[in-house]
């Protein structure tokens, strides 16, 4: 593995304001509630969290935009939204990122999303979901359609956030994908479901779970991996996949050649929550802003890396990305 160079992917990173992406998926909020617990409840087992702090933040194909625009890049969000006071602030938060929340699609009866977490000393104790995962309707398709018609033209690229809650249905997937192909532009896929739909994509990032229950293949050693990567590239076509590995960094494979390795270096991790969507954020912008693939991956490892060292929903800014640029590159090199 030669050729990574600190100085030319730094320059990487301060192109990312001149990339503009639009973000298609499933956006929800994420509510933490903070505090501290000292007592067990005399009514049950469980801790009593004395809550000190509440707070909200995007999630989901939002937790994309924040890391989009955190890095520096421009982008725009096509998504559901309940007609409810959580889809109000959802829109609200959008606008606070200089983001044009107009993307966002109101139904309703249909709420809102929510995840609301409970965190004491650092470590979460419960969450809540509020959701309804039903696929959109034919007509709230159509106005999704819509909504990504008039974007498509003005984006460098686009990425499919897929969290499996109904927005993202084949129909809708289909349809989009033949808007973004008359439009050219290149397509990249956080997938959850089969990916027959997005056929014609660019790049897939499955995380290792994900790609071994959409191969369905049980992957033990590389080669199992590169047959379940061989596996869905005969139902997307000829995409770039990318397979994230947790703590191992991820395996990149560049049309039908071998997988290569990319480690990412050792990090003391606070919390994984969102780590996916800043890695496809990183990923996406840097191979707009003129990347290759390899180093694509080396820059999504570092910025990686700064969200795994937070707590919560947490986005990486350029300047740390940069400051983790030489032990991300070492750690890749360190792959061969």
């Amino acid at each position: 593995m030669n050729g990574l160079d600190a100085g030319r992917l730094a320059g990487l990173v301060d192109a990312f304001p001149r990339v503009s992406l639009l973000v298609v998926g499933d956006v929800m909020l994420d509510e933490y509630l903070w505090g501290d617990v000292d007592r067990i409840s005399p009514e049950a087992p469980v801790p009593v969290v004395h809550v000190t702090r509440e707070s909200q933040a995007l999630g989901g194909a939002g937790n994309v935009v924040r890391n989009v625009v955190a890095l520096g890049g421009r982008c725009e969000l096509c998504a559901v939204i309940g007609s409810d006071p959580v889809g109000r602030m959802v829109a609200d938060l959008v606008k606070d990122l200089g983001v044009d929340p107009d993307g966002l699609v109101p139904l309703d009866g249909r709420p809102t999303t929510r995840k609301t977490r409970v965190v004491a000393r650092a470590q979460q104790l419960v969450r809540f979901d509020r959701e309804d995962e039903r696929e959109v309707s034919r007509d709230e398709a159509l106005r999704l359609l819509r909504s990504i018609e008039a974007r498509a033209s003005h984006a460098d690229g686009v990425i499919f956030e897929d969290y499996a809650k109904g927005v993202l249905s084949e129909p809708v997937i289909r349809g989009a994908m033949d808007l973004l192909h008359a439009a050219e532009v290149p397509i990249a896929v956080d997938p959850k479901h089969e990916l027959a739909p997005y056929r014609g994509a660019t790049l897939v990032k499955p995380n290792l779970r994900e790609a071994e229950k959409l191969a369905r293949l049980r992957v033990r050693q590389p080669a199992d991996l590169a047959r379940a990567v061989a596996v869905l590239r005969e139902s997307v076509g000829d995409a770039d996949f990318v397979v994230t590995r947790g703590k191992d960094g991820m395996t990149v494979f560049e049309g039908d050649s071998a997988g290569v390795d990319v480690h990412t270096a050792a990090r003391e991790v606070f919390d994984v929550q969102g780590a996916g969507d800043t890695t496809i954020a990183a990923l996406v912008l840097a191979l707009r802003a003129g990347g290759s693939l390899l180093e694509a991956a080396v820059v999504a490892n570092a910025a990686a890396g700064v969200v795994l060292g937070k707590i919560g929903t947490a986005t990486a800014s350029p300047e740390e990305v940069k400051a983790l640029l030489p032990s991300a590159i070492a750690a890749a090199e360190g792959s061969r």
